[in-house]
Order: C-alpha cells, then sequence, then structure tokens
C-alpha cells in the first residue's frame, strides 16, 4: 500500500485537495479517499454490477465477465501501477471501482441503444452517467445526495466529456474546457480500465468458443507469450494455457506501463500534480511497440468477437430490449416504480426523459428482460 510517506510530489494528496461537494468531518480511521472507495463498493450501482453486462449477457454464462469482475480486475491493475509509480493507491483503487457505475445493462449495446432513445433530449453517455449516480443518484446518506465523493475521485471517472456538457458540470468539467489533463491516478485507472478490457475478454471470447488459438496465435501480444509458455509447458491442455498465456500478456503491458510511464515523468519534469494537469498531453503511457500491440489485439477483438454473429444476435436482442422499455415509459410513466414515476410525473421533455434514462440504466440484465417481458402481460 502506498503511503503519504511514499508518494511521489506529483500523486494526489488528500491534504492538497479540492475536497467534498458537501463539507463532512473528516474520517477517524481512513484517509478521504479510503473512504470514497468504501462508499463506492457500498453503493447500490456497485452491486449490480454483479448482474450486468461485460460481453456476454448475463444469463448466458456463469463464468463470463460481468462489470462487477472487470472493475475488479481493474481495480487490481490500477491499484499495482499506482504503488509502482509512489501514486495515490486509494485514490486509484476508488476511481477504477467506480468508472462503471453508469453503464446500462447489455454493455454497449444498451448504452448506445440509450443514447439513440435520449438523441433528442441530451443523450446519453455512461461515462456521464456514473459521475451523475455519486452525484445524485445514489440515495443512502441523510446530510447530501448521492456518494459525496473527493474532487478527485470524481474527476477520475469522468474520463472525457463534451464542451457543453463540461460547462454544466461546474468544478469538475473545468479541465476540459481548459484543455487540461487529469492527475496521474485519473490516468492510469483510463488505461487499467484497457489493459483488462483487451485481455480478459481474450478469456471470455476462448471460453465461449468464439475465438481459436490459431487466431489468436496470430496476434503478436497473445504469440510470443503463447511460445514461452508452450515451449515450458508442453503438455498443458488449453483452458490453463489461456490462462497462463493471458497472465504473462497483462505482466507485460502493465510492466511496460509502469516503466514508460516512469519515463515520461521524468523528462516531463513534473513535481506537483498541478504541473501534471499543465502537461498538455497524458503522462501514463505505454512504450510505442507494446502500444501498437495493445491497438492490434483490440482491432482483432472488434473483428473476431465484437462482430461475431452469435455476440451480434445478443446485440440486437439487447437493443430491441432498451428501445422497447424506453418506449414503452414514455407512453405510460405509471409502468414505472413509483420513486422514478413519482419524479417524472412533474416534469416533461428532456427532463422526463433522463428520468426514463436514470430509470433504464440502473437496471441488470436480468432484470431488464423481466420488465421487458412484462410489457406483454
Amino acid at each position: 500500500m502506498t503511503t503519504n510517506a511514499s508518494m511521489k510530489s506529483y500523486a494526489a494528496n488528500e491534504s492538497a485537495s479540492r475536497g467534498r461537494r458537501f463539507d463532512e468531518p473528516r474520517p477517524a480511521f481512513r484517509g478521504e479517499f479510503q473512504r470514497d472507495r468504501d462508499r463506492i463498493i457500498h453503493s447500490t450501482a456497485f452491486r449490480r454490477l454483479v448482474y450486468k453486462t461485460q460481453v456476454f449477457v448475463n444469463h448466458e454464462g456463469d463464468l463470463y465477465r460481468t462489470r462487477l469482475t472487470h472493475s475488479l480486475e481493474v481495480s487490481q491493475i490500477g491499484r499495482s501501477a499506482a504503488v509502482a509509480l509512489g501514486l495515490n493507491e486509494p485514490l486509484t483503487e476508488a476511481i477504477c471501482l467506480a468508472h462503471d457505475l453508469g453503464h446500462t445493462p447489455f454493455g454497449h449495446a444498451g448504452q448506445d441503444t440509450l443514447n439513440e432513445c435520449m438523441r433528442d433530449h441530451g443523450g446519453f453517455e455512461h461515462n456521464l452517467q456514473s459521475l451523475r449516480v455519486v452525484d445524485e443518484l445514489e440515495a443512502k446518506y441523510a446530510d447530501f445526495p448521492g456518494l459525496n465523493l473527493m474532487f478527485e475521485t470524481r474527476e477520475g471517472i469522468l474520463k472525457h466529456c463534451s464542451v457543453r456538457n463540461a460547462r454544466e458540470l461546474g468544478d469538475v468539467g473545468e479541465r476540459f474546457l481548459e484543455r487540461k489533463q487529469p492527475g496521474l491516478e485519473a490516468q492510469i485507472a483510463n488505461l487499467a480500465d484497457a489493459i483488462a478490457y483487451n485481455n480478459h475478454d481474450v478469456d471470455d471470447g476462448f471460453r465461449a468458443g468464439l475465438l481459436s488459438l490459431d487466431q489468436l496465435r496470430e496476434q503478436s501480444l497473445f504469440a510470443e507469450q503463447y511460445d514461452r509458455v508452450h515451449a515450458k509447458y508442453p503438455s498443458l491442455e488449453d483452458r490453463r494455457l489461456i490462462y497462463e498465456i493471458i497472465r504473462r500478456m497483462i505482466g507485460k503491458v502493465v510492466t511496460d506501463l509502469i516503466e514508460e510511464t516512469g519515463r515520461q515523468i521524468e523528462a516531463a519534469g513534473v513535481r506537483s500534480i498541478d504541473e501534471v494537469r499543465d502537461a498538455g498531453q497524458p503522462l501514463v503511457n505505454m512504450s510505442p511497440p507494446v502500444y501498437e500491440q495493445h491497438v492490434a489485439l483490440k482491432r482483432f477483438l472488434n473483428k473476431h468477437l465484437y462482430s461475431h454473429e452469435q455476440k451480434l444476435d445478443m446485440t440486437r436482442r439487447a437493443q430491441a430490449i432498451v428501445r422497447e422499455l424506453f418506449e414503452a415509459y414514455s407512453s405510460d410513466i405509471g409502468r414505472m416504480p413509483p420513486e422514478f414515476a413519482d419524479r417524472a410525473a412533474s416534469l416533461d421533455g428532456a427532463e422526463r426523459a433522463r428520468v426514463i434514462a436514470d430509470y433504464i440504466a440502473g437496471m441488470t440484465d436480468r432484470y431488464a428482460i423481466a420488465a421487458h417481458e412484462g410489457l406483454a402481460g
């Protein structure tokens, strides 16, 4: 664990934080970012992630990754990198755990469809929705809406944002208007997400029978680890072979990320988080050769996994469910539970549509399927 004494001067430090939206007494035995992490873990939105899709619809198989397992894997990668680089580990962990809180059911298929439904009402983007969850929608505390997280945690959750939306977000949107960078912990979380997504989707795709060893060996990042593992363990069965390869792939990319980021921090000469923000570009990066391998693997997954006919069939079903739920609730808000119907009743236009989007976005895969089936009842 990174302590204040071992953190670098350019790490986020709670003593210099921009604080919380609503003042609170300091925690007695935890740091402020540890408190954020704990609030995220205890949130309703975090629990729901266990039944939300990563790639495969939740009920398609019990061993496929969900948004919850993905978030935990992102957190593990992020924490390892943060400790190695002398950054704020609890903050990195909090951002990693919260980054998908606003995700819809059915993964990107659900998000894209809900965005289409909200096209005339400001759109829908899971990144903004994650911030909305922690700032407004979680209703657990008597003194404030949301989770009242620290500024740096909220900043890290908001990975990207349009200028139009940034103007409406206050302090956390300022960096998009000023074209500044987030802290290094947020940058770590961003790439930890991409690394986890890429490598673990290889595992799920192989497990589902949508990717073969022969296909995967065409990718240099996979092939170089395959050759090493196969040479050392020539009789290893495929399941353990894949796991060992993916473990080594992640190890290679994360090690490269740490080493390259260390070089870029040194080259930039940053000494404080303000200098990180003013650096003009992200300082957390992979080296060019490893980044190219990472991007090539992503392109491969787009072509052979995410565009596989079996996956596309899931996508079409998910799109129909989300679209028809939105249309049904737009026609009759009384179909929603009272806590949402009552809010929507006093609103119209974009504000009413946003309440409907909040309700659908909060659904798990199985809840959305059941709600859709209930429309015919």
